[in-house]
């Protein structure tokens, strides 16, 4: 049996000794007294929490959504544990940044849009707590919103976002609605005015008190540099107003206290500790950010140097950290308001040279490499008119020929060179197949 189909065959019989108990709990919810119901939700909810980001994924789909709103419709689940239960699973969804588009085409979907829609509409007698627990069921576990759906379920949970108490219960309570906004993605446009008041005073007020957990702290950042794929304007405040580079350092390096960087391999699988599901999000944060804008200033430096702290610690046991670290690196690259000298000082040449000896043919990795490698030599390329700019390129093209060829860069990208078509044709379209495009020629 080779080690691919070996692979495969463990992780089905994995996903179906899952989805065959997650069947049987809910076979159980739906016979069993209400008064016993709360210990079969309690039980869903710790078996969501052993599966892994696969294991989420080949559970939760479109039938599984539409049981549950069967289940629902024939009163054998109360809407009020049926929103226990779906909060979790948008929780541990958005936690984990999963793509789960089967409950965008469930027949529970529509219903939670009807309700949300009344219950915002109701003039008189409208339940609140309802209101806010349908909008985090609904925001966590969808990814595209109409305007009148961001414009109700986006004060909503900015509400809830705004409360100060520092007791546990509240602290969850604004912890899971900045989790379900992190998911409103940088294509749902989402009015400056609508947010921005509201999620400055959350993040001032967490930088003098220290209210939120780390989750929410990194969600309202990750909803805020969400929206500057429509709202560019934003860079000032995020930067300098609100000092996104010094807070995103000082919590990676806080959550890089918690990991043992030292684990065994293997151990990973349905262990990880929910710091360092933090820090992934961190990193897709910064990745977001550096993509995205196009401040000039040093600050790019800082963000990229604590990316590759973050890679050197985990390139070895924690595979997937380091990959959403190269995917971070790439987006740097591809932004022009970054300086080549920036990635060469910091390290994040060196990070990209390692991992690209690291990954497999077939890695989806192997790709935001080689793209890392030619977007430097594209802008290495060319004359300016001006003297001193072209002499200043022409160093730097030095110092990064030095640093490829001390590291072997040559072999590396040449034992991919027959893949790049097979990589281009599965992952990407940018690539180039001319393997000459990836090197720097002084």
């Amino acid at each position: 049996m080779s080690t691919q189909y070996g692979t495969q065959y463990i992780f089905k019989k994995q996903t179906m000794s899952v989805t065959k108990r997650l069947s049987e709990l809910l076979h159980e919810l739906e016979r069993c007294r209400k008064n016993e119901q709360m210990q079969k939700i309690k039980a869903l909810n710790g078996l969501i929490d052993g599966m892994d980001e696969e294991e989420l994924k080949y559970v939760f789909t479109k039938d599984l959504f539409d049981k549950i709103h069967q289940m629902i419709e024939k009163k054998k689940m109360s809407m009020e544990y049926a929103l226990l239960l779906l909060k979790h699973i948008g929780y541990c969804k958005v936690l984990k940044r999963i793509w789960i588009d089967g409950f965008k085409t469930s027949s529970l979907n529509k219903r939670f849009e009807q309700m949300i829609i009344e219950e915002d509409e109701r003039k008189e007698g409208r339940n609140e707590k309802l209101l806010v627990d349908l909008c985090e069921c609904y925001v966590s576990l969808s990814f595209l919103f109409s305007s009148e759906l961001i414009l109700i379920c986006g004060s909503c949970l900015l509400k809830v976002s705004l409360k100060k108490d520092e007791d546990e219960e509240a602290q969850k309570e604004v912890e899971m609605a900045l989790l379900a906004l992190s998911n409103i993605g940088v294509f749902n446009k989402v009015k400056r005015e609508l947010f921005l008041d509201e999620i400055k005073e959350i993040i001032v007020f967490h930088q003098e008190h220290r209210n939120l957990t780390q989750l929410a702290f990194q969600s309202a950042w990750d909803f805020l540099t969400n929206r500057l794929f429509y709202n560019a304007n934003l860079e000032e405040v995020i930067v300098n107003e609100l000092h996104f580079v010094r807070e995103a350092r000082r919590e990676m390096e806080e959550l890089m206290k918690c990991v043992d960087w030292e684990r065994k391999k293997g151990e990973e699988k349905g262990k990880e500790a929910k710091e360092e599901f933090v820090l992934m999000r961190w990193l897709r944060t910064l990745g977001i950010f550096l993509f995205y804008c196009r401040l000039q200033n040093e600050k790019f430096f800082v963000i990229i140097e604590s990316i590759v702290q973050v890679y050197r610690a985990a390139k070895d046991n924690y595979r997937e950290i380091g990959k959403e670290c190269v995917c971070s690196l790439g987006n740097a690259v591809r932004n022009r308001a970054v300086e080549i000298d920036d990635l060469l000082e910091s390290g994040a040449i060196d990070s990209v040279l390692k991992e690209i000896q690291q990954t497999t043919n077939e890695n989806f990795t192997a790709c935001i490499c080689l793209e890392f490698f030619l977007k430097i030599s594209e802008r290495l390329k060319g004359n300016s008119d001006d003297e001193m700019e072209d002499e200043k390129r022409k160093d730097m093209k030095r110092k990064v020929l030095e640093k490829l060829e001390e590291e072997g860069y040559e072999d590396g990208i040449t034992c991919l060179n027959e893949k790049f078509d097979f990589l281009n044709r599965k992952y990407y379209d940018e690539l180039s197949l001319d393997i000459s495009d990836y090197f720097v020629n002084v």
